[in-house]
C-alpha cells in the first residue's frame, strides 16, 4: 500500500517542480491530490512526464482526513490559515513557506544534513522545508563541519529571478525585451531593474540593516547545522532565470587542506564536485538548472585567516532549493516513521 499525497500550490513554479520530482523519482502514492485557490478550480496539472493529469482541486472545501502527507507550496499567509487543519487531521504538512521555520516544536530538515531531526514532526505534524539560499549551503557545509568544525561563515548569494516566482521571472523576459527596442524598463516585482544589473536586496530591511533573507540564512543554518556556528551573509538578487550561486567563506576550528576538502565533498551526499583549475572547470547556474545535485567548485585555501576555505556553489534553487528538499523530506518521513509503499 502506497502513499496518498496532497500537493498545495500545484499551479505555481514550485508546486508545479514537486509533482515533476514525485513523478521522476516514482514516489510510492496511490492517491495523488492537487490544490490550488478557487480561481485554477477545474484547471489540470500534469503529473511530470507520465502523460497523466490531475485535476485541481478548492484547497478552501479539500478535506485532509485519510490523507498521509501534504506538500505545501502556498505562501505564509495561506500555510497559516490552513496548515494547522491539515495537520489536526492527521495529514502531515511539508510546508516550503518560512511560518513554521524557526517554530521550535517544528523540525527544519535538509535530508543529507540533519534527518535525525525529523522525529520530533509528532509535536505539530509539520516540517518546515529551509529558504532555498540556506539549503544547497549547508548540504556544501555538512560533511566540511563534520570532517574540521565550521566556527564562521561569510557568504555572498547571486539569486535568480526564479526566488520571486513566476512573476520575478516575467519581469526579468520582458523588461530585457523592451531594453533591446528601446522601451521603458520600469520596475514592478522587484525595487530596482533587474535585467542587466543585480540588486542586493532581498526580501524586507531589519533594523541592525541586514535584510530577511540575510538573517534567514543565519538561523536557519543554526537550527539546521549547529548553534554555535557563526554566520554572516549578503543576498543579492541577479538577472538569471533559474539557479542560485553563492561564494562561501568558511573559517574551521581545525585546520582543512583544499586537496583534503574536495575529497570529502566527492564522497558526500547530495554534493557534485566539479573543480577543474581550468577555464570552464566549474558550474553555473545554466548548467544546474534540472538537477537534483548541489554542485562545488572552486575550492581553495583562504590565507587571510588560519584555517580557512572559500568555495563556489550553485544549484537548482527550484528543486533543491525547495521542491526537492520536499519530497525527499517526505521519502525520509515515510522511511523513518510512515513506512508504507
Amino acid at each position: 500500500m502506497g502513499y496518498r499525497i496532497v500537493v498545495a500550490g500545484a499551479t505555481g513554479n514550485v508546486g508545479r517542480e514537486m509533482l515533476n520530482i514525485l513523478a521522476e523519482r516514482e514516489f510510492p502514492a496511490d492517491e495523488i491530490a492537487v490544490l490550488a485557490s478557487s480561481r485554477s478550480v477545474g484547471e489540470e496539472a500534469d503529473y511530470g512526464e507520465t502523460g497523466r493529469k490531475l485535476k485541481i482541486q478548492n484547497i478552501e472545501h479539500f478535506d485532509p482526513a485519510g490523507w498521509d502527507m501534504a506538500l505545501f507550496a502556498i505562501g505564509s499567509e495561506a500555510t497559516k490559515l490552513y496548515a494547522p487543519r491539515f495537520a489536526a487531521a492527521g495529514c502531515t504538512v511539508i510546508d516550503n513557506s518560512s511560518l513554521y521555520r524557526m517554530d521550535p516544536d517544528v523540525p527544519l530538515i535538509v535530508p543529507e544534513v540533519n534527518p535525525q531531526a525529523i522525529d520530533g514532526y509528532k509535536a505539530r505534524n509539520i516540517i518546515a522545508n529551509p529558504n532555498c539560499s540556506t539549503a544547497q549551503m549547508v548540504v556544501a557545509l555538512k560533511p566540511l563541519h563534520d570532517a574540521a568544525g565550521i566556527r564562521r561563515v561569510v557568504v555572498s548569494t547571486y539569486q535568480s529571478v526564479s526566488g520571486a516566482g513566476k512573476a520575478g521571472m516575467d519581469e526579468l523576459f520582458e523588461q530585457s525585451r523592451n531594453i533591446f527596442v528601446g522601451d521603458a524598463a520600469e520596475p514592478r516585482k522587484f525595487t530596482k531593474q533587474i535585467a542587466f544589473n543585480v540588486i542586493p536586496h532581498i526580501d524586507s530591511f531589519l533594523d541592525d540593516g541586514s535584510t530577511k533573507e540575510e538573517w534567514k540564512m543565519v538561523v536557519e543554518t543554526k537550527k539546521i547545522l549547529d548553534p554555535k556556528v557563526k554566520v554572516i551573509a549578503t543576498c543579492v538578487r541577479v538577472p538569471v532565470f533559474v539557479g542560485h550561486s553563492e561564494a562561501v567563506h568558511v573559517e574551521f576550528e581545525r585546520e582543512l587542506s583544499a586537496e583534503d576538502a574536495q575529497n570529502i565533498l566527492r564522497e558526500a551526499p547530495g554534493v557534485m564536485l566539479v573543480d577543474k583549475r581550468e577555464d570552464g572547470g566549474y558550474v553555473t547556474p545554466v548548467e544546474c538548472v534540472g538537477d537534483y545535485a548541489t554542485f562545488v567548485s572552486r575550492v581553495r585555501e583562504d590565507s587571510t585567516v588560519e584555517n580557512g576555505l572559500a568555495f563556489w556553489c550553485v544549484s537548482d534553487n527550484l528543486r533543491k532549493g525547495a521542491a526537492l528538499n520536499a519530497v525527499q523530506i517526505a521519502e525520509l518521513l515515510g522511511r523513518r516513521h510512515l513506512q508504507k509503499g
